[in-house]
């Protein structure tokens, strides 16, 4: 049992560990909050991006906002585990902190060895939804038309891409090809835009899932502090039989 000189000594420590660790645990539940206004923002702003990559990359905004939902949870129960000072509730913290870095590392390796795969899987799904491109309204084409008309671009390579189509055979470009808002371009060229849309939403895709990759990747490190702080008051807790009166 340690002596009372020696909680005397220890306790201004212990005490600054916690304020430490409170702080941190308000700035991780912070990064929750984060986490997850930017997984509905990537499913608000992105979806259309997202739905014509795979089924499996319109899971990318959901996964952000289970981690942003986990997060806010956990911060809540650090926050609880660091105001009673309880050993076990701190190592139970600290153990949840490295398993969800550990997830984030496997999925930030996997995200970058399997980088090039997603521009070949977009500018395939791009093509096959322009050959079965129809104006009724389906995911895939109302996708379509949502790129096409924000990004003022046409066709995948670039407008040509729609002469192979049977939507260009029977009726001509959509209007989503349009220069201008509501012409009708039927087969006139020099009424639509010339640009390709693969190389515009690479680049916004590039661009917005380099933030998104930034935000996780300084969440990710940000745990370490964490995971180092709460196993360093659970140790000086349980070694020095420190309680709060």
């Amino acid at each position: 049992m340690a002596s009372p000189s020696r909680r005397l000594q220890t306790k201004p420590v212990i005490t600054c560990l916690k304020s430490v660790l409170l702080i941190y645990t308000f700035i991780f539940w912070i990064t929750g909050v984060i986490l997850l206004a930017v997984g509905i923002w990537g499913k608000v702003s992105l979806e259309n991006y997202f739905s014509l990559l795979n089924e499996k990359a319109t899971n990318v905004p959901f996964v952000l906002i289970g981690t942003g939902t986990v997060i806010i949870l956990l911060g809540t129960f650090g926050c609880f585990a660091t105001c009673r000072a309880s050993a076990w509730m701190l190592k139970l913290y600290a153990m949840f902190l490295t398993l969800i870095f550990l997830v984030e590392l496997v999925a930030a390796i996997v995200g970058f060895v399997f980088r090039h795969e997603i521009k070949d899987s977009f500018k395939n799904n791009y093509e096959k939804a322009l050959k079965q491109y129809n104006a009724t309204g389906d995911y895939r084409s109302n996708a379509v038309d949502k790129i096409q008309s924000t990004l003022h671009c046409c066709g995948a390579t670039d407008f040509r891409d729609w002469k192979d189509t049977n939507y260009y055979i029977e009726k001509g470009f959509p209007k989503s090809c349009c220069k201008v808002e509501d012409c009708s371009p039927q087969r006139d060229a020099d009424k639509v835009n010339n640009e390709g849309c693969f190389i515009k939403v690479m680049t916004i895709i590039e661009s917005e899932m380099g933030v998104v990759a930034g935000i996780s990747f300084g969440v990710a490190c940000f745990q370490l502090i964490g995971i180092f702080l709460a196993y360093c008051l659970s140790r000086a807790i349980t070694n020095n039989q420190y309680e709060i009166v």
